[in-house]
């Protein structure tokens, strides 16, 4: 099998001739693993991954920003804050912060699908899929809610002005659902999966409860799913953290690949997972990147290959071994090395 087929083997719960790899990775990650093994360090490391394409921004101008600065066509700034270790760009700037009625909702310059040249799309998903399976799309409204209100006023808004949270999330899936069902028009019959995703876990549960889910953001999701399933694109679903209680509603609205498996967190045992919903997920990470992939010995690293791959792939399928986040600069390369190693071997057994 090449990338391409043992990847989507495994989403379509068919046998592989062994485990399928992706990674996320930190740049300063990358660096090190190009100045240890090359250019090529995927390839050294057998990592299958995924292609992609994209439409290319021709919208207004974004935001003048300071230097270190960064913005996006939402009004969403970021800064360069470097954490000794590494680099990442903070949010330090809320574009609907201070938004308090409908008319301010409706003042705000909603991204249109007008901003994106679509036209070198299709070639593009053409190249990508000859040899690996083409992602395309990120469509994640809570977590964009998170995004333009800040963190804490989100989680206010259902509570305090249900009226004001469902028109910005109205204008906010529209946006997001015009802009994608032109990208995959472009390619239509050519991309193989999209993220319908959004961040409801904490580290020991979630962040809403399921009946503001429900009420507020599930309509939204199954939208975007629904969209996908027309152009017969799988539906990766990314969710860190505790989110068990979520995946029987994700399933029933259409999910196919549920990423990273927090496995350390409650109710997110890999067995148990497995047995439940492995009939209907592909699951894709695993790999603790907490605490065995930064922290741990290479012989830990493979002990934790070999029970993700025991268990997520039971029945020979099913499963997309990866972290269960981007890999941090603090993270060794002979455990990234060992990591890939032992899915080599053991995951082809």
């Amino acid at each position: 099998m090449n990338a391409r087929e043992r990847m989507l083997a495994a989403i379509n719960h068919q046998p592989v001739d062994r485990v399928p790899t992706d990674i996320w990775a930190t740049g300063e990650v990358v660096e090190k693993l190009v100045a240890s093994l090359g250019a090529d360090w995927a390839a050294a490391l057998h990592i299958d991954g995924m292609g992609g394409t994209g439409a290319r921004y021709i919208g207004p101008a974004l935001p003048a920003v300071a230097e270190g600065e960064g913005s996006d066509m939402w009004g969403i700034r970021t800064r360069r804050q470097a954490y000794g270790t590494g680099v990442y760009y903070e949010q330090c700037a809320w574009p609907l912060a201070e938004a308090t009625t409908i008319d301010d909702l409706e003042r705000y310059p909603w991204p249109q699908a007008e901003w994106f040249d679509y036209s070198e799309m299709r070639a593009g998903a053409a190249r990508a899929r000859e040899t690996q399976a083409v992602q395309c799309g990120y469509m994640a409204p809570f977590y964009y809610h998170n995004l333009l209100r800040g963190l804490e006023q989100s989680l206010i808004d259902p509570l305090d002005d249900p009226d004001f949270t469902r028109h910005l999330l109205g204008r906010l899936a529209d946006a997001f659902y015009g802009y994608h069902r032109r990208m995959f028009e472009a390619c239509d019959g050519l991309i193989d999966v999209a993220q319908v995703t959004d961040d409801y876990g904490s580290q020991t549960g979630p962040l809403i409860s399921l009946a503001v889910f429900r009420e507020f953001y599930r309509p939204h999701l199954t939208r975007f799913i629904d969209l996908c399933k027309e152009f017969g694109i799988k539906v990766f679903h990314h969710d860190d953290g505790a989110i068990r209680t979520f995946i029987p509603d994700l399933i029933a609205m259409g999910i196919d690949i549920l990423n990273p498996i927090q496995h350390v967190c409650p109710g997110m045992e890999l067995d148990g997972l497995k047995r439940d919903f492995g009939a209907a997920l592909c699951f894709h990470g695993g790999i603790d990147n907490q605490r065995v992939l930064p922290f741990g010995t290479p012989e830990e690293v493979r002990a934790e290959v070999r029970l993700n791959i025991d268990t997520l792939a039971a029945d020979g399928t099913g499963y997309i071994l990866a972290p269960c986040h981007a890999l941090q600069p603090v993270t060794p390369v002979e455990n990234i090395v060992a990591m890939y190693d032992e899915a080599l071997v053991y995951g082809g057994r």
